[in-house]
């Protein structure tokens, strides 16, 4: 079997590999949720593709976000449920229902009045995706009350954001960032508390409020929190890799380097990046 650019040639190799009597031992053996952490891990390295501008492996990445689809398309296939070109039907239906501004005859004509006009088409759909559900006896009850939406599977960064702007849809928010920084003063303060007690339980309830709080902050000034600290975890490999670098320059190891050794290469690694802008 050879390579190609048709997508069907994917979906063949997908179904060798799974045929049970000639078929991969390992992806036999797969399911939905031996898959899932894999689906997840190939979304954040398409993410770092991006954040890298690295052309050629966002092309790779992006294929293996791709295979994952095709995994878990086939698996439900086997299973009688759907299949990849349910998929595709379901995908471009859903986008022809939600542009009629574009495909169909509509009113919406600027940016804010497509995004009410979607929100709207959205709601819909989950209305009826829901009695789907009910028909097939599937319990809503992970979807109750208003914040029901914000699916638990996000990251907690982004569920912690979700939640908010579901929060603040109905006036449930911050008048201004300015408070919110009061309230991560009160936060630090009461970890600080939780700390001096010894209580790992309410550090880490404490910690999740002061998170959460940073998160709020974030949202008001229009920096994602899930991007803005992948910068900075971007930002800290590169410094700690300079301490590296200078310090096998120097003949010592990382273990062996004194605390105060590695924090002067660091304030050094932070005025290289200054200077550089």
């Amino acid at each position: 079997m050879e390579a190609s650019k048709d997508i069907s040639r994917l979906i063949e190799i997908m179904a060798a590999l799974r045929a049970p009597e000639t078929g991969c031992p390992w992806d036999i053996v797969q399911t939905f949720e031996s898959i899932k952490p894999y689906t997840i891990e190939e979304a954040y390295e398409v993410s770092d593709a991006i954040e890298r501008n690295d052309m050629d492996d966002l092309c790779e990445e992006l294929g293996d976000l791709l295979l994952q689809v095709v995994f878990h398309a086939r698996m439900a296939e086997e299973a009688g449920e759907f299949s990849f070109g349910d998929i595709v039907e379901a995908i471009t239906r859903k986008m022809i229902r939600r542009h009629p501004h574009f495909f169909a005859r509509s009113d919406a004509d600027t940016p804010d009045a497509v995004k009410r006009q979607w929100d709207e088409i959205k709601q819909a759909e989950k209305r009826e995706r829901a009695e789907r559900r009910a028909a097939r006896g599937i319990s809503e009850d992970f979807k109750a009350g208003y914040l029901g939406s914000v699916q638990r599977s996000f990251p907690a960064l982004t569920e912690a954001l979700k939640l908010q702007e579901r929060a603040a849809k109905v006036g449930f928010d911050w008048s201004a960032p300015e408070p919110i920084l009061d309230k991560i003063e009160e936060e630090i303060g009461e970890l600080r508390e939780a700390l001096k007690d010894g209580d790992k339980a309410k550090v880490s309830d404490e910690l999740g409020d002061l998170i959460f709080a940073v998160v709020n902050i974030g949202r008001h000034v229009k920096a994602d929190p899930e991007q803005a600290l992948r910068g900075t975890n971007t930002k800290f490999r590169r410094r700690f890799n300079h301490i590296e670098t200078v310090l096998h320059k120097e003949g010592e190891t990382l273990e062996a380097a004194s605390l105060d050794r590695m924090e002067e290469i660091w304030q050094a690694a932070k005025a290289i990046e200054r200077e550089l802008g």
